[in-house]
């Protein structure tokens, strides 16, 4: 069913998004588009205005200059706009050097104020262009480029780079129509020092140039905050017919054993929701300072090497970032206060995946931990300056989209899918998401035009009631969402009695565990534990030099609450070297909420700072006040 036609205006005009996708385009050999019409609703972390004219694909010319940060590029444009006299595009501290027509004449062009969403750029174009290209370079503050120096890195040999374009950053390293609603095609020849590879989310090479250039293809139509590109020393190693891993030389083969699972991964996402539609599954394992445990670029998954545990226990995120090639990359948010199509969706597949490969007990201690997640954070949200973002439809005009991508969409979401499952059981609800992915693929998706479908295609004919406006316009958890069981955490909390009645920490029955048993065991201690209960935990579980970052994340957050200072210095060079928000917030939160502890936080922040990505350091910065510190002499 289609949705009628909202126009919106704004501060920077109209603003108008695809609800359902995109304008459809079947492509040409040339890139000409033929576009279908859509039902179109407002982006507000956009200045696009794609009903007049929008971007089909994108052509990219790079020279990545390592030495001085710097990418300069040459991108040309596919567009559609057969009664626009200009086209906009969204842009953030570049540098814009030239902008042409297809026939080479310069385009007048203008750039509005520098604003929470960068900088407008548009384009004045006769009506039916077809061609545009603009020749620019980054600014020294993009914020979707994290430059690392040789001593950043595994291998210590070479400097690296990698992009992170969600939610809004893509815009900094790239002109373009920076919405989730909008969907591209884009090839790219990247040149970067001869050492080192590029690889894209995109076809990829699986061997290093001789001359530095590399040549990358995206067919499928995505969002442009999937568009990403790594640069560094890497080799890459075959896990399957169809999928592998990149990463520097050092880390390749530790990274090929932990993610052995792959391959049967994606045989297990088919068989529940249909076939892979992007050809190769990889992953490229990233410096320590990559923000997130990964992030679903298509084809090309970026990875934490924080999920290197040499057990395989924390591969759930793989599965996690794999069922995006489904839920997020396939059908897509189609504004940021969506976001929870995207990850809720995500999780509910990430279980099932689990469930499938490592059985119900692995995937109901996953989604224990995950609620145990969500209730810390709806307790924060509630106390917070939004206690509206606990709902999962979200409201972010004025605000960082990075604002509202909290466990709310991702747990939450879960809770709200799984309900769903139960009242109408697994079978008929496999079968509406299969044709959901495949009814919807390459499009976009709004949170009401997805409960149209879900109350006329599954709720209504199966005579199921909901209160999905409880769900999902409601503030909290709602009370009838399903606690997950799971046997083995009762036996962990059955240990944690035995030790609190007076056991040695060496004689509870610990031997097996895995990691979610001794994240469940960490967050489960009682409060108040002097220097003596501290110490014979760590004497008998050795956490402080745990090479597990779960299980060290963990335990630093209880020390910080207990007072226990024996593993500060651990936890000092594990928050300079380690940049995943999921550690770093706790983390420095906990410290925090002492003045002693904030200046401790401070201390090391100072040191770590030029370690993290900007999506981290803004997050960070507000946490510490840091703009204000800084002002001042430390």
């Amino acid at each position: 069913m289609q949705r009628p036609l909202f126009l919106f205006t704004g501060a920077c005009g109209l603003w108008l998004l695809v609800s359902c996708g995109s304008p459809k385009v079947s492509e040409h050999a040339d890139h000409s588009p033929t576009p279908v019409k859509e039902t179109l609703i407002m982006d507000q972390h956009s200045h696009a205005r794609p009903l007049e004219a929008v971007i089909t694909h994108l052509d990219l010319d790079l020279k990545v200059d390592m030495a001085n940060r710097r990418i300069e590029g040459v991108a040309g444009y596919t567009v559609h706009a057969p009664e626009a006299d200009s086209i906009v595009f969204d842009t953030d501290g570049l540098d814009i050097q030239a902008v042409n027509l297809a026939d080479g004449t310069n385009a007048p062009f203008t750039q509005g104020e520098i604003g929470l969403l960068g900088r407008a750029l548009t384009v004045r174009i006769p009506k039916g262009t077809e061609k545009v290209t603009i020749r620019y370079a980054t600014g020294a503050s993009a914020r979707a480029l994290q430059w690392l120096t040789p001593q950043q890195t595994a291998d210590k040999k070479h400097p690296f780079l990698f992009t992170q374009g969600q939610a809004i950053l893509t815009r900094t390293w790239i002109p373009i129509q920076d919405s989730p609603g909008i969907r591209i095609t884009y090839s790219a020849k990247v040149r970067v020092p001869k050492e080192l590879m590029a690889v894209m989310s995109a076809t990829n090479p699986q061997q290093r140039s001789l001359d530095g250039t590399y040549s990358f293809e995206m067919k499928q139509a995505i969002p442009p905050y999937l568009i990403a590109l790594a640069v560094g020393d890497l080799a890459f190693k075959p896990l399957g017919a169809r999928t592998g891993v990149y990463a520097e030389p050092g880390m390749v083969d530790k990274a090929a054993w932990e993610f052995a699972d792959m391959e049967s991964m994606v045989s297990a996402a088919e068989e529940l929701y249909g076939p892979y539609r992007w050809g190769r599954y990889d992953v490229i394992v990233l410096p320590p300072s990559f923000p997130f445990g990964g992030m679903e670029n298509p084809m090309l998954t970026f990875a934490t090497p924080t999920i290197i545990a040499g057990d395989r226990s924390l591969t759930a995120l793989i599965a996690h970032e794999l069922a995006h090639s489904w839920s997020g990359n396939l059908v897509t948010n189609a504004t940021w206060d969506d976001f929870w199509l995207n990850e809720g969706f995500t999780v509910y597949f990430e279980k099932r995946i689990c469930e499938k490969i490592y059985g119900k007990d692995y995937a109901e201690m996953l989604a224990l931990l995950g609620r145990q997640d969500l209730d810390r954070t709806m307790a924060d949200i509630s106390q917070s300056a939004h206690p509206e973002d606990t709902r999962l439809k979200l409201h972010l005009a004025g605000r960082d989209p990075d604002d509202g991508m909290t466990d709310v969409a991702y747990e939450k979401g879960y809770s709200f899918l799984r309900l769903i499952e139960s009242k109408v059981g697994r079978e008929k609800f496999d079968t509406f998401l299969r044709n959901y992915f495949d009814a919807h693929a390459f499009q976009s998706m709004t949170t009401e035009r997805f409960l149209v479908l879900l109350d006329e295609q599954l709720l209504m004919p199966n005579k199921v009631e909901m209160n999905t406006a409880a769900w999902v316009n409601g503030d909290g958890l709602p009370a009838e969402a399903i606690m997950p069981v799971s046997d083995r955490f009762a036996k962990v909390e059955a240990e944690i009695v035995r030790w609190k009645k007076g056991a040695s920490a060496d004689e509870l029955s610990t031997k097996g565990w895995s990691t979610f048993e001794w994240l469940h065991f960490l967050r489960h201690l009682p409060s108040g534990l002097d220097l003596g209960k501290m110490s014979d935990l760590d004497d008998a579980f050795h956490f402080t030099a745990t090479g597990n970052a779960e299980i060290a994340a963990a335990w630093f957050e209880v020390c910080i609450n207990n007072d226990f200072r024996k593993p500060y210095a651990s936890m000092d060079q594990f928050l300079t070297q380690v940049g995943r928000r999921k550690f770093l917030i706790p983390l420095y939160t906990a410290l925090a909420r002492t003045e002693s502890g904030r200046q401790e936080a401070l201390t090391i922040y100072k040191q770590a700072r030029p370690n993290y990505h900007s999506v981290s350091v803004r997050t960070i910065d507000d946490l510490l006040g840091w703009e204000k510190v800084s002002s001042v002499s430390m």
